[in-house]
């Protein structure tokens, strides 16, 4: 095991990609963190019995941040991968007060998070010191019309993660991002079972498929694990090859 031992906190991980992260390092012997919107574990549906749980009510919310990291403790790992989406609650990211809130939520909620658990990230004892590990999207790497505020901020999350792994780098802390690919989660099915949507998808996938949540948690624990401690300020793909297809 990689992670025995290792303190995770992974923000959203009750459901989908972060839940499917969180499992993957109680697996490898990790302690797990989560935080989630509800006011406790018994507030949802999936049993979360394996992980401490903490709420995060709002990633534009900078008390509830601090409260978490107030409360988190010491952490070897940090996965910034709570989120929104604006538009499928109706709002219009055109907007410019739903523009602002995208890109708070997607890049000045996890900073601030990553900057208030900087020295505990710091003194770390893992082999390739403490990580923070980003979740990205293809808005990262690609203009997206319907989502402008959430794309600037996962295209803003790729500069800001560069900078912390230079100037955080010697306070023995790496920083990377995971671009995901379209991943089907409880927040995508809609979409990807509307008729059509789902097929430009697959065809400009070299792999031929949509990914799936679990395809996220091998490359989060690799990010984190020894064999990664001369990795940081990257972007990783992990999209099945649509982003190099021409």
């Amino acid at each position: 095991m990689q992670h025995e031992g290792a303190k995770v906190l992974i923000t959203g991980g009750t459901s989908g990609i972060g839940a499917a992260i969180a499992a993957a390092y109680v697996a490898d012997g990790a302690t797990v963190t989560i935080t989630g919107t509800r006011g406790g574990p018994a507030d949802y549906d999936a049993d979360l019995s394996a992980y401490r749980y903490l709420q995060l009510a709002s990633m534009e919310d900078p008390a509830a941040i601090d409260a978490v990291a107030d409360a988190v403790g010491d952490v070897d790992v940090l996965i910034n991968n709570a989120g929104m989406s604006m538009m499928a609650v109706g709002l219009d990211e055109w907007e410019p007060d739903i523009f602002a809130r995208a890109v708070n939520m997607h890049l000045v909620g996890g900073y601030r998070l990553s900057h208030a658990l900087k020295d505990r990230l710091g003194a770390s004892k893992r082999r390739g010191g403490g990580v923070i590990t980003g979740i990205g999207s293809m808005s990262s790497l690609f203009g997206i019309e319907a989502v402008p505020g959430y794309g600037a901020g996962k295209t803003g999350l790729l500069g800001l993660t560069r900078a912390m792994a230079v100037a955080w780098g010697r306070h023995n802390i790496r920083a990377n991002v995971l671009a995901l690919g379209m991943i089907e989660t409880r927040m995508t099915k809609p979409a990807l079972d509307y008729p059509g949507f789902a097929e430009p998808f697959i065809a400009r996938t070299p792999l031929g498929r949509i990914g799936q949540a679990e395809d996220c948690a091998g490359p989060a624990l690799f990010l984190s694990s020894a064999a990664a401690s001369f990795i940081t300020g990257q972007t990783i793909a992990v999209d099945g090859g649509f982003s190099i297809q021409g």
